[in-house]
């Protein structure tokens, strides 16, 4: 006859590992979401410098279609003011930051990023 014991811990791990999960689930997301923010401001930065630099040398026309150039299509809704400063070709990019997945849902705030190039002569 087979002794039956009150206090078995059989299935203790599989308790304890669904008692941790969400912990897991959560943490996991909070670091997805730490990644996509600085991947958002890797982009913002490279825009800015890729449209301050297309702009000096070819003027305000090809400064936001460099901006754009190399953005994933999730942060192609970026506000992009460029403009000619005397001596400096000024860019500001404003991006989208985006809640866990890219082009579904965005936070209310941008990541903003500047960039300027000194003006160069076309002759």
């Amino acid at each position: 006859m087979r002794a039956v014991y009150r206090l078995d811990d059989r299935g203790q791990a599989a308790v304890e590992f669904v008692g941790t999960l969400p912990v897991i689930l959560v943490t996991l997301a909070l670091l997805w979401q730490a990644a996509l923010i600085g991947y958002t401001f890797s982009l913002a930065g490279n825009a800015a410098d890729k449209a301050a630099r297309a702009g000096a040398v070819a003027g305000a026309a090809a400064c936001g279609a460099a901006a754009r150039e190399d953005l994933p299509d999730a942060w192609q809704s970026a506000d992009i003011a460029c403009q000619d400063d005397g001596d400096l070709f000024r860019v500001s990019v404003d991006l989208p930051v985006p809640i866990l997945f890219p082009g579904a849902v965005n936070f209310p705030f941008t990541v903003p990023a500047d960039a300027a190039a000194p003006m160069e002569d076309p002759s």
